[in-house]
Formats: C-alpha cells, structure tokens, sequence
C-alpha cells in the first residue's frame, strides 16, 4: 500500500467515523448521511486514490474543472494498490457533485457528467437548466441553494423568498428538487452556525409541508470540513468535505 493511498484510506475512515458519531449522537443511522469529497484543490492522483478508497460522490465548486475531472477519471481503469493486475480494476464510477456557481452558458457542458446540482440559486437558471435536461432525455436533481447566513459575496435564495416561490419551482420541467443547500456564515462562529443550519432545517420543513405532493424535500446539504458535524447534528444528509480528507499530503 502506497504512502498516499494509507494517508487517504486513514483520513476517509476517520471523516466517516466522526460522521456516524455525529449520527449516532442526534438519533440518527450513519446510513443517512452521504459524504461528498470535494477536490478542487487536489490532484487527479489524489482523487484516484479517494475513490479507490471508496468515497465514490466527489464534488466540484466550478464547472471547468469538473468537467476535466470527471474526463481525465473516466479515461483511466483504477487498480486496487494491492495489485499490478489490470483484470483487478474496480468499478471507477463517479457521482459528481456541483457545489459552486453554474454560469447558465455552462449549463449544456455540465449536465451530462453531473449527478446532482447543490447550486440552484435563481428561478432563471433551474429553468435553464430543466430545459437542457428535457434536451438530454434526462431529469436533473437540484437543490435549492439557500443564502442562510445573508453574506452579500454568498450566493441563494433569500430564505424569506422561497416559501412565494416553492410551488413555481416544482412546476419547472426537467428538473427534480430534492432539498436545499447551504453554508454558514463566513463570520460565524460554532453558536452561530448551529443556528444557520437549524434554520435551514426548519425552513425546509415549512417548504415541505406547503409543496404540492410531487416535491420531496428529503436533502438537506450542509457542512464543510469545519463544521459538519453540527451539520449532521441538524439535520444534514449530504456533508461536503475538503481539506480533512486530504490532511497529511504533501503540497
């Protein structure tokens, strides 16, 4: 076993001991929670080696860059480090994650590689959006992204918005709303946060309960590698996590 293959096997074992603990202590099964391992600032070679481990939901923050991942991924047979035999090549299956800003001119070069969109902060790009899907023959999972903490360089809904325009939303074609998206504050502490996310929960409830029958809240997709334990602790099902996967690499 390569020196990188142990650091990120170690690190991935301990993110998701934390996760079921974070689950275990608010009621919850670990099961609920999905990790998406965010790369942006890794290397394909570390990523191969993330989903070697087993982390198979990675997640990008800009299109352009998720684009040459998911490329660069898919060209190559990923072999278990235990073995030089190509026949040994695991299933290299991504489901990629867009977590930042999608431009609408982006929108066509994206959808095909994306699994679930966290970003769908304005009416204008999910109805681009559901367009390009019908286009595809495909419908997209998105999130409504939520600008909870109300940071001016943050983008999202505003949260008193949504409930005027959950109904609208749900009626766009081409598109599945499975939940909403966000951070806390750039400026908030443990205290704070907790309340950010706890807002975001109670939020999606209210949602919840004034959506036609076709709309399914059932994500909730928040916490990065600073803060998702309190994530899970309210509510969280999807934890976006960086730099604690990747702790010990060298630059």
């Amino acid at each position: 076993m390569t020196s990188l293959h142990a650091t990120i096997a170690r690190n991935l074992a301990r993110i998701r001991e934390r996760i079921a603990d974070a689950a275990l202590r608010s009621g919850r099964r670990p099961v609920e929670i999905t990790l998406v391992g965010v790369t942006k600032y890794v290397t394909p070679d570390v990523i191969r080696e993330l989903i070697v481990a087993g982390c198979r939901d990675l997640g990008e923050a800009r299109p352009q860059q998720l684009w040459d991942r998911a490329e660069h991924i898919a060209a190559e047979p990923l072999v278990r480090p235990s073995s030089a035999n190509p026949t040994d090549a695991i299933d290299s299956a991504v489901r990629w994650h867009l977590i930042g800003h999608l431009q609408r001119n982006k929108i066509r070069r994206t959808l095909p590689c994306l699994h679930l969109l966290h970003s769908a902060d304005s009416q204008r790009l999910i109805e681009a959006c559901g367009a390009e899907a019908i286009a595809l023959g495909r419908t997209l999972p998105v999130l409504l992204e939520v600008n909870i903490s109300g940071d001016a360089a943050k983008h999202g809904f505003r949260p008193e918005e949504l409930p005027g325009l959950i109904e609208t939303l749900g009626a766009i074609r081409g598109v599945d709303i499975r939940g909403l998206m966000a951070m806390s504050g750039l400026a908030s502490d443990a205290e704070q946060t907790r309340r950010e996310f706890a807002a975001v929960r109670d939020l999606r409830d209210r949602l919840q309960a004034q959506s036609p029958p076709g709309i399914q809240l059932r994500e909730l997709s928040m916490g990065m590698s600073g803060d998702f334990e309190i994530a899970i602790e309210e509510g969280a099902t999807l934890v976006r996590v960086g730099s604690a996967l990747f702790e010990g690499l060298h630059p």
